[in-house]
């Protein structure tokens, strides 16, 4: 199923990120993963890509066709095209569909010395439309709540958005964000530039201090004051920082369902512990 067509039967959608294990020894662990999250019923799963050249990549399809074909669940595939050809491009999008796989996340991604950038996309945008003129899937963007780091404004930053949108995203899932006000604002300037697609909020329970510091330079996420004087507190207690940063990320995902998101996207880092949280504490709301 297109996971567009989810967002048009139910909201709020709720769905899971995992990333493929970076040894095959830890394979086994990813299935015992995927066991625990499929009995929490998301909506779909989303599977994360390596960098170009990564061997990543082949576990990331194996997984999805197991989250599909095994555990019966939609799946999401990460595909990101700074590192590739049209004919690579061309080769992993021939693999997703001969595995019946009809849901991508076009994303440029991550910028990385040691991978050599080919010319053929410099931005998602770039590989949306050509996904949306060369195959038949439901393909999704990422958005920024609190503007990509290479954006110079929120009026750059939505006004790329729409061009991605208009390129041919069927739905949208915001980096992570730690205060709902940065996304309820960005639906806001959203809706009023046009971009009437779904927008999924992608939360991120943290549960240890050198997690926060690792997200915050790379996304460039703001803490909130209450945030910090919970890291501050807890630093050198992780059983505490698990329990305070778990009830802070379900008292964001409980806030943003009283106000009526199209969906909940939990980044779970292989954890099934924090989803399974989250899913109890929001198991009569939602």
């Amino acid at each position: 199923m297109r996971i567009q067509e989810i967002f048009a039967k139910k909201k709020p959608v709720l769905s899971f990120e995992i990333f493929p294990p970076k040894r095959d020894s830890e394979l086994k662990d990813i299935d015992e993963t995927l066991a625990i999250l499929s009995k929490l019923s998301p909506d779909f799963i989303s599977v994360t890509f390596g960098a170009g050249g990564s061997s990543n990549n082949n576990k990331t399809i194996e997984i999805a066709k197991k989250i599909k074909h095994q555990y019966g669940i939609e799946t999401l595939v990460h595909l990101t095209c700074s590192g590739y050809t049209k004919q690579e491009i061309d080769s992993f999008i021939s693999i997703l569909s001969e595995n019946g796989i009809e849901n991508i996340l076009a994303l440029r991604g991550d910028k990385n010395p040691n991978v050599l950038e080919k010319s053929d996309f410099q931005y998602a945008s770039e590989l949306t439309g050509y996904l949306n003129k060369s195959a038949n899937f439901c393909i999704a963007g990422a958005c920024y709540p609190e503007c990509h780091p290479e954006s110079k404004n929120r009026i750059s930053e939505i006004s790329h958005l729409k061009g991605k949108v208009d390129a041919g995203s069927d739905f949208l899932i915001s980096q992570l964000f730690f205060e709902n006000e940065f996304f309820y604002s960005f639906i806001e300037n959203c809706r009023i530039a046009g971009i009437n697609v779904p927008v999924t909020a992608g939360i991120m329970p943290v549960i240890n201090k050198a997690q926060i510091e690792r997200i915050v330079n790379l996304c460039g996420a703001s803490l909130p004051n209450r945030f910090r004087k919970i890291i501050n507190r807890y630093e050198n207690e992780p059983t505490a920082l698990f329990d305070a940063g778990m009830s802070y990320a379900l008292s964001q995902v409980i806030d943003l369902l009283v106000n009526d998101v199209d969906g909940i996207h939990l980044y779970t880092m292989n954890n099934p512990i924090v989803a399974k949280r989250i899913c109890e504490g929001i198991k009569n709301i939602i």
